[in-house]
């Protein structure tokens, strides 16, 4: 239907609806990151707390104006692997916050079952599955589709499919991908083009965030400490990620932000401060670190 233009030049529009900060709701977004660091476990927090209708199931601090039914496709874990994640987590949520979660959340393992949403049998299954849910997330875009990553007109038809999901089922969805070699080495997994294959695959998002580890001058330059403000150090950097948004076209941004990992891989937002620094040249203490 063709919008009505007199109505929109003499009337207020309505408000802007997000998941979260910068992620508008019903559009497709992106959270890319290198294997092994701790997107998974960023999701499925994120996808709890969109879930959780009760206080105390924000375990990322995310802050969402709006909760509901969330579906979570892990195309690369077993449901094993699904189960401890998920009882590592309750242990950070009170018992209120677990039954709205259980209420609101479906988390399945895919891996295996050659779930391709761009055969019509596999999407007509998607649609019905995730019909009325605020988000769907696909962990990780690789494991739902048989098209060429490197191809950008197959990864323009992919996002497009994801974005019919969006527009039938009434739901953004969130997929996971990972970075490419080059990014990771140089450590730029932070960069919107730092996403594997072809570019179309996040220029057709219209959200993409990041998560990436704690590189060895940020581990030097900032602090867990606040009465000493010791540096992390190499040592100790494993432990902390960073959140951030490379592209955001609606909305404003959230800030980036710390997270340090807790067993079992948890991701817990830990307030970082500048680290003191000794100046051996002058002879005091400085900081170095200004954001």
């Amino acid at each position: 239907m063709a919008i009505d233009l007199m109505w929109a030049f003499e009337n207020e529009p309505p408000p802007l609806d997000f998941i979260w900060p910068g992620f508008l709701a019903g559009t497709v977004g992106a959270l890319v990151a290198p294997g092994a660091t701790g997107k998974s476990y960023w999701a499925l927090e994120a996808a709890m707390c969109i879930a959780c209708s009760v206080a105390g199931g924000d375990v990322l601090k995310l802050n969402p104006s709006k909760t509901g039914r969330v579906i979570y496709l892990a195309g690369e874990d077993p449901e094993v692997v699904l189960l401890r994640r998920s009882h590592a987590i309750g242990k950070h949520l009170g018992h209120s916050a677990r039954v709205s979660i259980a209420e609101n959340l479906v988390l399945e393992s895919i891996m295996g079952k050659g779930l391709n949403i761009m055969d019509q049998r596999h999407m007509q299954w998607m649609l019905g599955f995730c019909n009325g849910a605020r988000i769907i997330v696909i962990d990780t875009l690789s494991r739902v589709h048989h098209l060429d990553e490197n191809s950008n007109g197959d990864m323009a038809q992919l996002v497009s499919r994801l974005e019919q999901i969006a527009y039938l089922t009434g739901a953004s969805v969130l997929y996971l991908h990972h970075v490419n070699k080059n990014s990771a080495r140089e450590g730029q997994t932070g960069q919107q083009q730092a996403a594997r294959g072809a570019s179309a695959l996040i220029d057709n998002a219209r959200w993409c965030g990041f998560v990436e580890r704690m590189t060895e001058d940020k581990a030097e330059l900032l602090s867990d400490r606040t009465f000493d403000r010791r540096p992390i150090g190499n040592d100790r950097r494993k432990y902390f990620l960073r959140f951030g948004s490379s592209k955001i076209n609606y909305g404003e941004d959230l800030d980036d932000r710390w997270y340090e990992r807790q067993a079992e891989g948890v991701l817990i937002p830990v307030e970082l401060v500048p680290a003191k620094q000794e100046n051996a040249k002058k002879g005091r203490a400085t900081n170095v670190y200004t954001g």
